[in-house]
């Protein structure tokens, strides 16, 4: 937890600086082993089915013991850059293929219907590496397509649309209207009412990650780790973000909600669950400290 606050000209610097590096980083670090005394790196994406969580990686998908403990799901260890999972529990992701396993450099969009135990190829194969990707209630899929700075929208996850152009770390689509978009900038928190068509210019709170994960479950982080609770307003300025407490760890990796109540935060040293709205978090993974994400 960061003690230290500098002035209001400093905290812009940093802020930028460290969204600057986010927005540009597709690690390359050594991959973690899994066996039970390592811990995790290079987290990259959270996700809950039932009551398991689930933690994309740089070396595939973990799921904890009781113990904290991660083992790896299925036998990939993919660098799994977007991962999502759907209202019917499905899991969607993007990436870089393990090393040594061949194929093209970008995973495209993957899909697990067995819990992550295998996967296959949805589509883009070759051709995209989604660093963030988000489904509307409709089954719509969002994705951000990092290398060419552009949003990209698919009815089925088969055929895509290619929507604004924009330098974003993160997005999130809203549980209750499927063309409400918020992605996050070096700027603020930017906001499309037309399926990201187009976005309103980035205001307010700079946040690194958003997650939506019910229409009154709307919670951001900012990149010193503090979080953030929004109210869509509806209209032209955007949301309001008001500040709910500091989550453990330094630095975000990845951000989860799953209602009002639950949300789940990778930071630097751990996978933090939350039961509360976010007033109180408990690690549930230790992670490999200043290993970082996006």
């Amino acid at each position: 937890m960061k003690k230290h606050s500098p002035g209001p000209t400093a905290t812009a610097a940093v802020t930028a600086l460290t969204l600057a590096l986010a927005l540009t980083a597709c690690s390359q670090e050594p991959a973690a082993d899994d066996t039970p005394d390592v811990t995790l790196s290079h987290i990259h994406g959270l996700g809950v089915r039932g009551d398991t969580l689930y933690v994309a990686t740089h070396d595939g998908v973990h799921t904890p013991d009781a113990a904290g403990r991660p083992t790896l799901v299925g036998d990939r260890r993919d660098d799994f850059m977007g991962f999502t999972v759907t209202a019917s529990g499905a899991f969607l992701a993007s990436g870089h293929p393990a090393p040594g396993t061949g194929g093209p450099a970008d995973l495209g969009l993957v899909e697990s219907t067995d819990a992550g135990r295998t996967w296959h190829e949805k589509s883009l194969g070759g051709e995209v590496d989604f660093h963030s990707l988000d489904t509307a209630p409709d089954s719509t899929v969002y994705g951000y397509d990092s290398a060419n700075g552009r949003l990209r929208v698919s009815p089925d996850g088969v055929t895509w649309e290619d929507r604004a152009a924009l330098r974003a770390l993160d997005i999130a689509v809203s549980p209750a209207a499927p063309d409400t978009v918020l992605a996050t900038t070096e700027t603020g928190v930017a906001r499309s009412a037309d399926g990201g068509r187009t976005f309103a210019p980035a205001r307010g709170q700079v946040l690194s990650y958003v997650s939506w994960g019910a229409p009154d479950a709307l919670f951001g982080v900012d990149p010193s780790g503090v979080l953030f609770r929004g109210t869509d307003t509806g209209t032209g300025s955007g949301v309001r973000w008001a500040r709910v407490a500091t989550v453990p760890g330094g630095a975000p990796q990845a951000l989860t909600v799953v209602d009002a109540r639950r949300l789940l935060a990778a930071t630097q040293d751990g996978v933090y669950e939350s039961r509360d709205g976010g007033r109180t978090f408990e690690r549930r993974v230790t992670v490999a400290s200043g290993k970082g994400g996006h």
